[in-house]
C-alpha cells in the first residue's frame, strides 16, 4: 500500500514536483492495508515490513463457531538492477484455536502460513516520468488545483510463486506445493495529499483453490508526517468469499521508520471477521542517484567546450605570434 505510504506521509512535498523515478526521500511502505502501490523501493534499498495482528471471527448460522486468535503479516522488498524493479517475499502466518459452538463445544487449535509468496513487481507506465511541471506565474490556484491528467494511473505488474504445506488449515483440501500469483497494479496520485491504488489479482492459479482479489485503496495526508486510508478488499473463489473494510493511519517518525496501525471487518455473519493490527517499516537505504543523460544538453555543453578551447587556444596564439614580434 507505492508503496500506499510513500505518496501519502510526504504528499504535500510530491504533489508540487514531478515523479522523476522509483526512490523516494522517505520510506515506501506498503503498510498498513493488504494493497501493493505501483512504485517500488529504489535501487539498493533493502526494506521490511511486519504486523502483528489479533482476529476474531463468529458464525452464527448452523455450523456456528468461533476462532480467536493471532498472527503477523510480514514482508521483505529489494530494488535492484532498474528503479522500476523490485523483488519481494509476502506472507501470513496465523495461529488460532477454532471452537463450534453447538451442542458440546469442540476445540481445535491451528496454526500455519495463511499465504507465503516470493515475486517481483515492475512499473510498466508512469504519466509523471521525464515531466517538467508548468508554473503559472499569474495563478496560484491553477498551480495547485485539479489536472484533468492526475486521471491518467502509474501502472505496474507483479507477478510470483506461492508455497502451501500440505493439509494446511486456511486453505482447500487439495492445495499443496507450489502456484502462481499475478497482478496488475494502478495509482492515481491527486492534489491536496490524495491517492489512490487498485489492485486486481488472481492468486494461487495453477491449484484447486484459484482465489479472485480486488483492492481499492484511498489515502490522505494532513502533513507530512500523518496519513490515514480507507480499503475495501473483496475475495471470491469456491474456498471462501469476503467482502472486507479496512480503516488506519500511519506516522513517518523518520525518513527510514513508519508505525502504523489499521481495523478489519466485515458485514456478514458466515462468518464475521474483525481484526486489528500494529505495524512497524523500516529501510535499510543504500541508494544512489544515478547521472541523468540528456542528449540535447550534452551536446550543448560539449559545443560551448569546443567554443571556450578554440578561444583559448586563439589568444594563446595571439600571444606568441606577439612574443615573436
Amino acid at each position: 500500500m507505492t508503496s500506499i505510504f510513500k505518496n501519502t506521509l510526504i504528499f504535500l512535498l510530491c504533489c508540487t514536483a514531478s515523479v522523476h523515478a522509483q526512490y523516494t526521500d522517505v520510506i515506501n511502505s506498503n503498510r498498513p492495508g493488504a494493497s501493493q502501490t505501483a512504485f517500488s523501493v529504489g535501487i539498493n534499498v533493502l526494506q521490511f515490513e511486519v504486523g502483528p495482528f489479533l482476529m476474531n471471527e463468529k458464525r452464527t448460522p448452523y455450523p456456528s463457531y468461533e476462532v480467536k486468535g493471532f498472527g503477523v503479516d510480514f514482508a521483505a522488498h529489494y530494488g535492484f538492477f532498474k528503479e522500476a524493479l523490485e523483488v519481494n517475499l509476502q506472507g501470513t502466518y496465523q495461529r488460532d484455536t477454532k471452537t463450534y459452538t453447538f451442542g458440546t463445544p469442540i476445540e481445535s487449535k491451528r496454526a500455519n502460513f495463511k499465504n507465503l509468496n516470493l515475486g517481483a513487481k515492475y512499473l510498466v507506465y508512469d504519466p509523471n516520468k521525464n515531466r517538467e511541471e508548468k508554473i503559472n506565474v499569474y495563478s496560484y490556484h491553477a498551480n495547485r488545483g485539479f489536472k484533468w491528467r492526475h486521471l491518467i494511473p502509474a501502472v505496474a505488474v507483479s507477478a510470483g510463486v506461492n508455497y502451501d504445506t500440505k493439509d494446511n488449515p486456511y486453505t482447500a483440501g487439495g492445495v499443496e506445493g507450489l502456484s502462481y500469483r499475478a497482478a496488475v497494479i494502478t495509482q492515481n496520485n491527486f492534489y491536496g495529499g490524495w491517492v489512490f491504488v487498485t489492485n486486481l489479482m488472481m492468486d494461487r492459479i495453477s491449484s484447486v483453490q484459484q482465489d479472485l482479489h480486488y483492492i481499492l485503496t484511498l489515502t490522505h495526508s494532513f502533513n507530512p508526517k500523518w496519513a490515514v486510508f480507507a480499503e475495501k478488499h473483496g475475495i471470491k473463489s469456491d474456498f471462501y468469499a469476503d467482502n472486507l473494510v479496512r480503516f488506519g493511519g500511519g506516522y513517518l517518525f523518520n525518513k527510514d521508520l513508519q508505525f502504523d496501525t489499521a481495523v478489519t471487518f466485515n458485514f456478514k455473519d458466515t462468518p464475521s471477521v474483525f481484526s486489528v493490527n500494529f505495524g512497524v517499516s523500516y529501510r535499510l537505504d543504500r541508494h544512489v542517484d544515478k547521472p541523468k543523460i540528456n542528449n540535447k544538453s550534452s551536446a550543448k555543453d560539449q559545443n560551448k567546450r569546443k567554443s571556450r578551447s578554440k578561444k583559448r587556444k586563439s589568444k594563446k596564439k595571439k600571444v606568441e605570434d606577439f612574443d615573436e614580434g
